[in-house]
């Protein structure tokens, strides 16, 4: 079972990545409406092929959706208390 501290530690840890995702998001939307500002200025729509802003948003992206996975739907502890409360089990039931 967890102590109050070792909870605090572990929701302080989850708010901070949460608070990191969101600066993340704020920056990424920023810099990529900076990317397609500059590529219009400089290009236009009447230039052919791919403009060159989709690359970086789409690596960038990629890189924002495994932090907001990381960030709201995984628990940094939550593997290590489900071991450790199977081995608490264990240990009651054996009686040690």
């Amino acid at each position: 079972m967890e102590t109050t501290t070792q909870r605090d530690e572990r929701l302080w840890k989850i708010a901070k990545s949460r608070a990191a995702f969101r600066n993340s998001l704020l920056i990424y939307l920023i810099m990529n409406a900076f990317f397609w500002v500059l590529w219009f200025v400089t290009q236009g729509p009447g230039h052919h092929g791919t403009p060159w802003p989709v690359w970086p948003a789409l690596g960038w992206g990629l890189g924002l959706a495994f932090q907001y996975f990381n960030a709201w739907h995984r628990d940094p502890f939550g593997d290590a208390v489900k071991e450790y409360e199977k081995l608490q089990e264990e240990k009651q039931r054996r009686g040690v």
